[in-house]
Formats: structure tokens, C-alpha cells, sequence
């Protein structure tokens, strides 16, 4: 097996997602931030590129999902009257 740049691409993403939960946990970041949906979009994305070149089915629909759900929050950050974010994570 070979390493190449459209893995790199893939490994990439997966820590993006992988740090947007982390992030998320730890209270780093809360789920109203608009970073928060940026970082799974842009680490779902590069998945997906990925999967063009070693294609999985299953993981093509769960990334779909997973950069529709993030334009959702993306959406609603971007349309929300105050984009205010206290330190609970509520929008002030």
C-alpha cells in the first residue's frame, strides 16, 4: 500500500472532524460557533475528496450528510439576529 496525496487529504479531514468534537467536548468550542460547523465542513469535504479516489459507498452518504448538516449550522449562525456567543455557549 502507498501513501498518497489524496490520503493525506483524507487523513487531514479525519482530524479536522476529529478536533471539532474534541473542541466541542471540552468546551473549547460550542455548537452555536460558527468555527465549529467550518472546521466539520472543511474535514468533511476533504474526506470526500478522498473517497473519490477509494471509494466507499456508506462513507460517501455519511459525509454528504455530515457537509449538509454543517451548511445547516453555517446557515443559521450566518441568519441569527445577534451572533453573540457567551461563555455558556447561548447566544447572548
Amino acid at each position: 500500500m502507498s501513501y498518497t496525496w489524496f490520503d493525506l487529504i483524507g487523513n487531514i479531514g479525519v482530524f479536522m472532524v476529529v478536533l471539532a468534537f474534541y473542541l466541542l467536548q471540552t468546551e473549547r468550542l460550542y455548537s452555536r460557533d460558527i468555527r465549529y460547523s467550518l472546521l466539520n465542513l472543511t474535514g468533511a469535504i476533504l474526506l470526500l475528496i478522498s473517497l473519490l479516489f477509494n471509494w466507499n459507498l456508506s462513507s460517501v452518504i455519511i459525509e454528504f450528510f455530515w457537509i449538509g448538516i454543517s451548511l445547516i449550522g453555517i446557515f443559521k449562525h450566518l441568519t441569527r439576529k445577534s451572533n453573540v456567543i457567551d461563555d455558556s455557549g447561548e447566544v447572548a
